[in-house]
């Protein structure tokens, strides 16, 4: 029985999301600035700690969004 998350979204979109988000945090990684929706972008050499957060978060976003695909 399908639960209420495949009825909303295709199982393919959430593959593609997180395709995205997790390349979004290595590109962010390797170039060395990340952005932040409020705040605009953040620089590793000058905010060192809120960058790797917010590399984590994209990351960590896109392994929960294939958790959730491998689920479906």
């Amino acid at each position: 029985m399908p639960d209420s998350l495949s009825k909303q979204l295709p199982p393919v979109v959430l593959f593609i999301l997180g395709i995205v988000s997790i390349s979004a945090g290595l590109i962010f990684a390797y170039i060395g600035k990340a952005w932040v929706r409020f705040h605009g972008w953040v620089y590793r050499a000058k905010e060192p700690k809120w960058f790797w957060w917010e590399v984590a978060l994209y990351i960590l976003a896109g392994l929960g969004l294939f958790a959730v695909f491998l689920s479906l």
